[in-house]
């Protein structure tokens, strides 16, 4: 047992679980920031309660063996399309965002989709890992596909197609580190192309304007495209120092609509300005590394996806969130790891770096 914990402690990866923190804190003052005006402590009280539940988490994966996920792929495969089933016949929140995307049991309210991700991520990986060495044989390629086409399929439905590109994202990452032929990478671009037309009409009003409002910032910047014009105006007047905390006009007047998830960057650019964006830009770039080596340094193919999984979705996440927040993509309900307010999308998030931790520990077996 001695030996067990030294090995741990050993090989654990210190750097990835500071930086997840010291983001974290981050998260947890520009969120007492974008609420102040709405004179209530609950947003922190969650994300705190949030965030130590996720520390829990954290060391609970990172004693456990991540392989034990691995035995255990249908049922968490099972659960999670089990979930979004209840989303669309029994979910809430189109009224408000359009998806219905949010189920509620008891007072306790979230978001099935986000763990779903991480369900996803896990049962893929043991998914690809089991055909691994028939992976480019067509039908097993056909086999691989609708297993992951079932739930990003009925997270479409919701209508959620932010969350359902996530998904795509990250399995397209994970076939091609499996070693996915690059011509099926090919013709699947080439069907997407194809099919831009038949996806276009199939969009809904809201989408179609969010694109358009990309494509033309100016086309009606005080109805659809008031989110993204409101956002760019705070980033752009934060300059190179910003404002200062809690002195942000566009965020304490509220003019930026929902600052304390979607659009929190744009909160950090107005009041923190340059410096304090490139500051988190830096500790995401160190998370992004670290488990990037992780994933390199990892022998086994089941989690060497499940980390590379993790690391691209939360690619995604960033990269999204921030480029839509000053312009440089389309605007979608898409947080900002560890920074959006969020119980269950932090949580989630905090407990995808413990299956990295996990995988980075455990990567050569250790004994009990």
């Amino acid at each position: 047992m001695l030996n067990f914990r030294k090995s741990i402690v050993k090989r654990f990866d210190f750097v990835l679980f500071i930086t997840v923190i010291l983001l974290c804190i981050y998260g947890l003052v520009m969120i007492a920031s974008a609420t102040k005006s709405f004179e209530t402590s609950r947003f922190i009280k969650v994300q705190t309660i949030s965030m130590i539940l996720g520390i829990g988490c954290i060391i609970i994966l990172v004693i456990m063996d991540y392989r034990i996920l691995g035995k255990l792929y249908i049922p968490i495969y099972v659960f999670c399309n089990i979930l979004l089933v209840a989303v669309l016949i029994f979910g809430t929140g189109d009224e408000s965002w359009g998806a219905r995307s949010w189920l509620s049991i008891g007072g306790f309210r979230f978001q099935p989709s986000e763990i779903v991700k991480i369900g996803l991520i896990i049962s893929i990986s043991k998914f690809i890992d089991n055909n691994k060495n028939d992976i480019n044989n067509l039908w097993t390629l056909l086999k691989i596909l609708l297993f992951a086409g079932v739930p990003i399929f009925l997270i479409y439905k919701q209508p959620d197609l932010g969350t359902a590109l996530v998904f795509v994202f990250f399995i397209i990452i994970m076939l091609f580190i499996a070693g996915l032929n690059i011509k099926y990478f090919v013709y699947t671009i080439i069907a997407g192309v194809i099919s831009l037309p038949i996806l276009w009409f199939s969009l809904k009003r809201y989408q179609k304007n969010r694109i358009l409002n990309f494509l033309n910032p100016q086309n009606d910047t005080s109805n659809t495209g008031y989110q993204a014009w409101q956002s760019k105006i705070a980033v752009g007047s934060g300059k190179i120092l910003g404002r200062g905390l809690f002195n942000g006009v566009q965020t304490q007047f509220g003019f930026i609509p929902e600052k304390q998830t979607d659009l929190i960057f744009a909160v950090i650019g107005e009041e923190l300005g340059l410096v304090g964006g490139l500051v988190l830009i830096v500790l995401f770039g160190i998370m992004m590394y670290r488990l990037v080596k992780i994933a390199r340094n990892t022998t086994d193919l089941f989690g060497s996806l499940m980390v590379t999984g993790i690391t691209a979705m939360l690619f995604f996440h960033i990269w999204e969130n921030i480029g839509m927040t000053i312009g440089l993509m389309p605007i979608t309900g898409i947080p900002l790891p560890f920074i959006s307010y969020g119980g269950t999308f932090l949580l989630v998030n905090m407990i995808s770096i413990g299956i990295a931790l996990s995988v980075g520990v455990h990567k050569e077996g250790l004994n009990f």
